[in-house]
């Protein structure tokens, strides 16, 4: 880290201390030349994720958008959408691109309601597959009864 007094590139870290929202880390530097002090912040570097809707548009991820859908399907039901989310928004970062469709991530989350609850899975499945009849609908619960 070059220091802002004397541009020397080289300095030690005295103190380290992460900060509130656990991303970031405040480190308290000392110039090796000078021996002015100085702060600098680290923080995690996100990739920003595009979206790639089905008519072919493209977006940035928006978390807001993808709570919604979720507490949509949730409605008085016992489970937690911030977590299914904040599930989804790591496995999006960890991902090895950064451009995803909006079947991949229904497919997520209907994965994980699936696992936590029945009703929301079905909810929010009824939605995103856009169920046109009763009979699609039956169909849908005979598959999650074979499972």
């Amino acid at each position: 880290m070059k220091c802002p007094v004397c541009s020397s590139p080289d300095s030690k870290v005295i103190d380290s201390r992460p900060i509130e929202d656990g991303n970031s880390i405040k480190r308290r530097r000392e110039c090796i030349v000078c021996q002015k002090r100085f702060t600098t912040f680290e923080i995690i570097e996100t990739v920003q994720i595009i979206v790639k809707k089905k008519d072919g548009t493209k977006e940035i991820f928006d978390r807001n958008k993808l709570m919604s859908g979720i507490l949509k399907a949730c409605y008085k039901r016992p489970v937690d959408a911030e977590e299914i989310v904040a599930e989804i928004e790591t496995e999006l970062q960890n991902m090895l691109t950064s451009e995803i469709t909006t079947v991949e991530i229904g497919e997520m989350v209907m994965s994980k309601l699936q696992k936590r609850d029945e009703v929301a899975y079905v909810r929010f499945a009824s939605v995103y597959r856009e169920f046109k009849d009763i009979d699609t609908f039956l169909a849908a619960l005979k598959q999650l009864q074979g499972k």
